[in-house]
């Protein structure tokens, strides 16, 4: 398999499962905030600074439809993870520097 038909199935398997598979996550607590509910110091406990951002709580802000909501948010997010990681990888690469590692540097 290439390099690029990889990187494509592997962007098309992310969007499915943020997009569609991630409605089917667990409403259910985490383990941190379940041990914080039972021991009690989950009262201080306040909301989220970016809570009122346009995909604050796992959703897009204006979407009513849970389902599309979520799923749009998951895309959007898997978008913003792929531009941020190409642009960082697009910053850092090596430019014009090309190793063939079939030859012996020492022959």
């Amino acid at each position: 398999m290439s390099t690029k038909r990889f990187f494509i199935v592997a962007l098309l398997v992310s969007l499915v499962l943020a997009g569609g598979v991630s409605y089917y996550a667990s409403s259910m607590p985490d383990g941190l905030e379940k041990v914080a509910a039972d021991k009690g110091f989950d009262a201080g406990e306040k909301e989220h600074a970016l809570a009122d951002s346009p995909l604050g709580d796992y959703g897009v802000k204006g979407v009513e439809n849970d389902r599309l909501s979520g799923g749009l948010a998951g895309v959007i997010g898997v978008g913003a993870v792929l531009l941020v990681s190409g642009g960082l990888f697009w910053a850092v690469r090596r430019r014009g520097v090309r190793m063939d590692l079939r030859t012996d540097p020492d022959a």
